[in-house]
Formats: structure tokens, C-alpha cells, sequence
């Protein structure tokens, strides 16, 4: 028997075993898509250009083409489907009905969608006005919705899709399909304003096992799990406890569809558990899938079935991450797909809204706002965020018993590389500064927070900041800089202060110390002395592996975005006649020199030409990597 002939049998349909094989066998199609976080058409709406790595519009052409290759298919969303980008934030405030998002899931036929975490973050009387136009199932096994909220009656934990399908000997079985959906039960405490008592969020994996009998008495014949969530913890044991994996380990689950940490399964790099098969796309030895963000993937499950007395049981599966665009020789993106026709008419007025929406001026800068560098040193593109969170949380304490302790400011790069691609860059070029350009150094929905730390608290910050480097041999050339598995969004700067990182020093799961001489104007931090730290909802609460505020620490929780804050800031500079408000400012943290050692960095191709604007960075242009990264040399 050839190999094509055993790759068949393994499948189910080898032609000359099927007719002698008295058990019947069927094949059933999951098709799934997550974190479309408002993502619709194949446009970028912070550069206003288009764009071949994202939209639903394009996924919406790979799903055209999956569901053609088979008699049965089933369409679900794993949640992050409501927020998350310009067109979103212009939906959320021009309140548009029918909403584009909704409208597009329809009009694709989704059997059944799941929550995310995000889906809250406009709270809830925006999501139950999107959900109650819904004319599929919306799912929520962990979510319990107060009594009196209208959230309620608008999801369920479960439900079962039918399909009528043919078996090898021309036979029809009707399948049925349970689909249960859980989200992060963080989501309570990240979103705790904008939902408002009006639910709690219980443990996920928990909550699936409860339903897996009512599921089965119910008739399903196969229970297939949306978790909004990645795979669990890593082998050092970082990351939540509550996660894909354990859902996967639970009896009666025979697939997961994965999640919210934006990342593609199967594919290198993903976990390092031992439960995890990256090769076979399995999680405890079943089928599992993680499509991406923004539409970049088609997450596609096929499950080749067996019957076993009244039931069916999974026999085999074949997992892919169908993409929506490639690389070129240069690392360009380039398209596999072309925009769903249909679709794209659809969201068309909305798109075209929100272009003009965004193109409305909210300030100035003299210079290029960019964070090609921001894992290299301080970068504009976060002191602006940091000076706006400064200035704003300042006059908020102006008149309180607070207003004598120094105010300092924590912030990440939201756009810096990794995971998104040598696209995934804030660029901002010298000239007025726009709402889409606001929206570009702020992408998240968080509130300003303002918490009462210690010099010994600002330490252990920095500390867990500095998690993602990897540690440096000395002496050693071209190592790599950055762990692969850290979005940028943890590497957060506290400006105010001036410090150093210490790369020869282990990360801070392993017990290391790398910051060097802490100060604050030009003086060592003393562990006891007390500072002001504006941050956002997100850090102030906790989330992300940062220790929760202790009883009393929090002196500012409003529900003012961040991204406002930061408008404002822009606005009131430009009207002063100050730019963007931000004069140029020394680099407030560095890496220790380390003699006769250099590490490797990438970055967008773009960086090339700003080179000058890093003088004090000994760096080399090197070459590009497949994926588009231009590759820099940084001597320490």
C-alpha cells in the first residue's frame, strides 16, 4: 500500500476498506476564528492603509473554501469579537445599528459564538444591545448574569448543533454537536467597572466539567469546548493555572478551540507542557486549534468519527491554522486571499465612517513618534503615555492630603513587534497627530488607576517588567535578546526614575535581581519612601502576574479611558503652542554594559532610518528574518 493510499486509510476513506468496514464512520468540520477584536475589513485604521494580514473580510474567503471541501461543517467564534480597534471605538460611540460585527456574523452563518473577556469592556448595556440583535447562540458557561440584568436570557453555557451527514456507505446519521464556552474569570476584576455587579465569572475549567453530563443527557454526540483562553501555565509555572490544558484533561471533552493570548496552534513555540503535541495539534492526546488575532488565521478541526453502539467516538483528527497571507523573499506580507465580495459590501458604509472618524486632528509633533526601539531603551511612543498618565493623576491629587508625594508613571509599548509581525509597529510621522494616531499609542480600553507603592514595591515592578530578556552570557557574542512567548505590553517603564537592567542577571521566576542604581533625581530609592504610580485598570488590579493592591494602596480608580487622558494631553500641548508637550528627554533606563558582548534584536525594516534618532545605542544593521524582521546588533 503507497503512502497516499495509508494517508487515506488513516482518514477514513480509502476506497476499497470501505465497503468491507461494517462500522460506520462519518467527518465533521469545526471552523474557528477568535480575537476578531472589531477587525472587519482588510484595512489598517492606524496608518489608514490597507491591509493583507487582517479582516474578516478575508477570513471570510478561507471559510467560503473550507466549508466547499466538505458535506458538514460547523461555524463558531471563540469571543474578542466587539472591541478592539478604530472601527470598534467608532461603532461604540456613534452606537450603529445594525452593529457591522453582528451583522457580518450573520450574515456568514456562525452555528454559535463564544465571550470574551473584551466583550465587557464597553460594559453592559453596550453588549446586550450588540447581543440581543444576535441570531445565533451566544455561549458563556462561566459568566453568571444577575437576576434582574438583561444580560441573562441572552446567553446560554451550551448548546447542540445538528448536522445530517453521510457515512461511507451512503447511510445518513444525524450528529449532534455540544459546544460549551468559558472565558477568563479575571475578566470580573479587569472590567470590574464596566460591568458593575451585573455578573461574576467562575473558574473555567470547573464550569465546563459541570456541563459535560447535561450536555450528553441532552444527546450530544461530540462536546467541542470554546475557551477564550491560552493553554495554561508554563513549565516554571507562570501564567494562569486555568487554562486550555486542563480543560482538554477533562472526561468527555474531545476538542478545544483556543484563544485570547493571540497566538497560532499548532505551531513552534507555543507551550513547553508535556501534554502539549504541537506536531499531532493535540492538548491530554485531543484535537486542539488557536486561529490567531484579527482574522490572520482559520482554525480548522476535522474529527473523523466512529460509531460505537447509539454514540460516536473521535478516531482521528487533522488540525490547521489556515492563514490569510504569506511572505515574500524580503518578508513582505503578501496576500493568499482576496476579500470576501459580499461581506466587504456589507461593512462598507461602516468602514468608510470610521476612516473619516479617525482622520480628526488631536495634536502635533515636530518629530516621527515610532516604537521601533522601545525593548531598547525609552521611546516617545511610551513617555507620552506615561507623561499624560503623570500629568492627569498630578491635578487629580492637586487638593488632597497626597499632593506632597512624587507622582511617576507606568506603561508598556502596546505595538512593538513579536507576535504581530514587523508590521506590528506604532509610526506616527512628524506633522498633526490624529485620532487614529491616538489610537495607534493607546490601542486598549483601559481606565487611569493611581496606587500608593514603596520604593521596594517600584523595585519587585521593574523586576517582573524585565521578566521577558533573556539572560546574557558575558562575553558572548549575538545572543538573543527577547523570549519568544512575552507580548511587549508586559515590559513596562516607570518614568520618573532612572535605572538599569542587569541581562547577566537570571528573570525574576528565578529569583534574580536585575535592576541596578534605582533613582529618583539622581538619589537611590529607599525601599520604604512612598511614590504615586499612575498606571491603567489592567496593572492596578493585578492582572498580568503583578501583585494586587493591598487594602488602601489604590488613591485613584475612575473610569476615565486612558487614551482620553492622553488626548486631552495632546489637545491642551497643541493649544499651548508645545507640539505634542513632550521636550526631548535623556533615556531613563538602560542595559548594564557588558564588555565584549552583544545580543541580537528584531525589529521593523523601518527602524533603518531612525537609527540616528539612538545615538547612545551601539547597534548594526544585520539582515531580515523570513517572517520581515529587520535584524539589529546591539553591543552592551
Amino acid at each position: 500500500m503507497s503512502t497516499q493510499q495509508m494517508t487515506a486509510v488513516l482518514r477514513g476513506d480509502h476506497p476499497s476498506l470501505a465497503s468491507k468496514e461494517t462500522t460506520a464512520r462519518l467527518r465533521v468540520r469545526l471552523l474557528a476564528t477568535s480575537d476578531l477584536h472589531m477587525h472587519l475589513s482588510a484595512h489598517d485604521y492606524h496608518a489608514d492603509t490597507p491591509c493583507v494580514r487582517k479582516g474578516l473580510c478575508l477570513t471570510a474567503t478561507l471559510i467560503r473554501q473550507a466549508r466547499d471541501e466538505v458535506a458538514g461543517s460547523v461555524l463558531l467564534d471563540n469571543g474578542d469579537f466587539l472591541q478592539g480597534s478604530p472601527l470598534g471605538d467608532y461603532v461604540a460611540r456613534e452606537q450603529v445599528r445594525p452593529h457591522p460585527m453582528i451583522a457580518a456574523m450573520t450574515h456568514l452563518g456562525y452555528d454559535a459564538v463564544n465571550l470574551g473577556n473584551h466583550e465587557f469592556s464597553l460594559g453592559i448595556g453596550a453588549l446586550t444591545a450588540a447581543l440581543t440583535e444576535a441570531r445565533f447562540p451566544v455561549l458563556s458557561a462561566n459568566t453568571e448574569a444577575r437576576a434582574d440584568s438583561a444580560l441573562g436570557p441572552l446567553i446560554r453555557p451550551w448548546v447542540v448543533v445538528q448536522r445530517d451527514l453521510t457515512d461511507q456507505h451512503g447511510r445518513m446519521h444525524r450528529l449532534r454537536l455540544g459546544i460549551i464556552g468559558v472565558l477568563p474569570p479575571e475578566t470580573a476584576i479587569w472590567d470590574r467597572q464596566a460591568i458593575a455587579g451585573e455578573a461574576q465569572m467562575h473558574p473555567m475549567a470547573a464550569s465546563v466539567a459541570r456541563q459535560v453530563a447535561p450536555l450528553r443527557d441532552a444527546g450530544a454526540d461530540v462536546i467541542v469546548v470554546l475557551a477564550h483562553c491560552g493553554i495554561g501555565p508554563a513549565r516554571d509555572g507562570t501564567g494562569p493555572a486555568d487554562g486550555a490544558s486542563q480543560i482538554a484533561a477533562i472526561d468527555g471533552v474531545d476538542a478545544v478551540i483556543m484563544g485570547h493570548v493571540h497566538m497560532v496552534f499548532p505551531g513552534p513555540g507555543v507551550s513547553d507542557l508535556p501534554e502539549v503535541d504541537s506536531h499531532a495539534a493535540t492538548l491530554h492526546g485531543k484535537p486542539a486549534v488557536m486561529p490567531g488575532l484579527f482574522g490572520s488565521h482559520l482554525g480548522v478541526i476535522d474529527l473523523d468519527l466512529r460509531q460505537e453502539g447509539k454514540g460516536w467516538r473521535v478516531g482521528g483528527h487533522q488540525v490547521e491554522a489556515r492563514p490569510i497571507s504569506g511572505r515574500d523573499d524580503r518578508g513582505g506580507a503578501t496576500a493568499l486571499v482576496q476579500p470576501d465580495a459580499a461581506l466587504t459590501a456589507l461593512v462598507r458604509p461602516t468602514h468608510k465612517a470610521t476612516r473619516l472618524w479617525a482622520r480628526g486632528p488631536v495634536g502635533h509633533t515636530p518629530t516621527a513618534i515610532h516604537s521601533f526601539f522601545a525593548m531598547l531603551t525609552d521611546c516617545r511612543s511610551v513617555q507620552i503615555v506615561n507623561q499624560a498618565q503623570t500629568a492627569y493623576v498630578t491635578r487629580r491629587l492637586a487638593e488632597g492630603p497626597l499632593a506632597e508625594l512624587p507622582v511617576l508613571s507606568a506603561s508598556a509599548p502596546f505595538k512593538a513587534g513579536g507576535l504581530g509581525g514587523p508590521e506590528n509597529y506604532t509610526y506616527i510621522p512628524a506633522g498633526d497627530v490624529l485620532l487614529r494616531h491616538a489610537a495607534d499609542l493607546y490601542i486598549h480600553p483601559n481606565t487611569i488607576m493611581a496606587l500608593r507603592v514603596t520604593g521596594a514595591e517600584l523595585r519587585r515592578w521593574l523586576e517582573y517588567s524585565a521578566r521577558g530578556y533573556r539572560q546574557i552570557l558575558p562575553g558572548v557574542a549575538d545572543q538573543i535578546l527577547l523570549a519568544p512567548d512575552l507580548p511587549c505590553f508586559v515590559y513596562d517603564t516607570i518614568s520618573g526614575l532612572t535605572y538599569e537592567i542587569d541581562l547577566t542577571q537570571p528573570p525574576f521566576a528565578q529569583g534574580g535581581q536585575r535592576i541596578r542604581n534605582l533613582c529618583w533625581k539622581g538619589q537611590p530609592v529607599d525601599p520604604e519612601q512612598s511614590f504615586i504610580l499612575a498606571t491603567n485598570s489592567y496593572r492596578g488590579t493585578g492582572n498580568g502576574g503583578y501583585a494586587p493592591p493591598r487594602t488602601g494602596q489604590v488613591v485613584l480608580d475612575e473610569q476615565t479611558p486612558n487614551r482620553d487622558i492622553l488626548i486631552a494631553h495632546l489637545g491642551a500641548a497643541l493649544a499651548h503652542g508645545e507640539g505634542t508637550g513632550l521636550a526631548a528627554q535623556a533615556p531613563g533606563w538602560a542595559f548594564t554594559a557588558t564588555p565584549e558582548t552583544s545580543v541580537i534584536f528584531e525589529t521593523s525594516p523601518m527602524a533603518a532610518a531612525h537609527l540616528d534618532e539612538v545615538p547612545h545605542l551601539a547597534l548594526t544593521p544585520l539582515d531580515r528574518t523570513p517572517e520581515g524582521f529587520l535584524r539589529l546588533r546591539l553591543t552592551l
